[in-house]
């Protein structure tokens, strides 16, 4: 394959994975703004720790479907490492996203339902590209690619003789006959030596 095709496959496994790690993360956004909407409506929770909240609800069911379909061809062998890095960075990801929130509530003191759907969906955003890189590279790591074996030459088939391989060039020709190591000579075809 030419570095074109190779550049071009990778590309599209790229795009593939991106687009499955956004349907995901759609579902996860859903998740979270329903929930956090449900707080802020329904119960006393201040608007960070609702969000907070709903952003830990939205995790647990992102993992699931990262791990179960978006990378379910990855290495599945370290199960618990692999749990302890998605929340390690998911946590790192809840931060940036709660921080954002927290700025507008308390920095600049925009809390309204609007004001705060707003910026939870910015700070979701911005905590998602870190997701995507720590999750892809550390979290759900690829297995090692396979290389092809390298291509063995098939001997001629047992029943051709010397001869018949040195005549047939698709048995192998000369070059065939010599590399199977028969120490039989090959035989000339022609003119007999003169003698004197």
């Amino acid at each position: 394959m030419s570095e074109r095709g190779a550049l071009r496959a990778r590309l599209e496994l790229l795009a593939r994975e991106v687009a499955k790690f956004g349907v995901v993360g759609a579902v996860g956004l859903v998740v979270n703004i329903a929930v956090s909407n449900l707080l802020w409506r329904y119960t006393s929770i201040p608007t960070v720790r609702a969000g907070l909240l709903a952003t830990l609800v939205a995790i647990l069911g992102n993992y699931l479907g990262f791990r179960y379909w978006t990378y379910r061809d990855r290495d599945k062998s370290g199960r618990t490492r692999e749990l302890t890095l998605f929340l390690l960075f998911s946590a790192v990801g809840a931060v940036i996203e709660t921080g954002v929130l927290y700025v507008a509530t308390y920095g600049f003191g925009w809390n309204s339902p609007v004001q705060s759907n707003v910026f939870k969906i910015l700070g979701i955003g911005i905590a998602t590209l870190f997701r995507f890189w720590s999750y892809r590279t550390w979290v759900f790591k690829a297995l090692p690619v396979q290389k092809p074996a390298p291509a063995v030459e098939s001997p001629a088939p047992a029943d051709e003789s010397p001869a018949s391989a040195v005549e047939n060039p698709a048995a192998g020709g000369a070059e065939g006959f010599l590399k199977q190591g028969r120490s039989e000579p090959v035989p000339r075809i022609g003119v007999d030596p003169v003698r004197r």
